[in-house]
């Protein structure tokens, strides 16, 4: 695999601050490529030399968060909820720019639908419903609750500005999930 250039992830770095620094002060719409490159301190064709334009800068971002996700989702699978989930907070906390921007833009519902879709999936591999507490509750119906729970304490958390730490947001949700599923 061919080393990437420092200058051209710095650049892409800067590129995709200066977006999410821009949706929290306005509309995706209202947002032109040539106050992207001026926020970012790099040309417009620079932009375009790395996306074709915001819309796809947009769903590259979101998209690189969410292969972050699966990602620690997988290297915690043998972890409790509760220690899994000091791995989530943290890069959510890390994060908080991007989520926040996603939460309370007009592009929430398509990040959120997403979102839940996401963690549906990796709790699917730790759903058991043909024993113990949560048998002969349907599959899809136990998914989606926990789903639903875990990505609206996320929510909370972050439209809230974090009123609690990170540390005691994955304590207190991992308990909740390691009771339940």
């Amino acid at each position: 695999m061919a080393k990437v250039d420092r200058r051209i992830l710095k650049s892409q770095e800067a590129i995709k601050k200066a977006l999410l620094e821009l949706m929290s002060e306005k509309n995706l719409d209202d947002i032109t490529i040539q106050e992207i490159a001026d926020r970012a301190n790099v040309n417009r064709a620079t932009v375009y030399l790395h996306y074709m334009d915001k819309f796809d800068l947009l769903d590259k971002i979101i998209e690189e968060h969410m292969n972050k996700l699966r990602e620690l989702c997988r290297s915690a699978s043998d972890l409790t909820f509760q220690e899994g989930n000091y791995v989530w907070f943290d890069y959510f906390e890390k994060n908080f720019l991007f989520f926040s921007t996603m939460l309370t833009t007009k592009s929430a519902a398509t990040f959120r639908s997403r979102f839940l879709e996401l963690v549906v999936q990796e709790y699917k591999v730790e759903v058991d419903v043909t024993n113990g507490k949560n048998q002969g509750i349907r599959e899809d119906v136990l998914l989606q609750f926990f789903g639903a729970a875990v990505v609206g304490a996320v929510e909370w958390w972050i439209l809230n500005g974090m009123p609690v730490p990170s540390r005691l947001m994955a304590e207190q949700t991992g308990r909740l999930l390691d009771r339940n599923l």
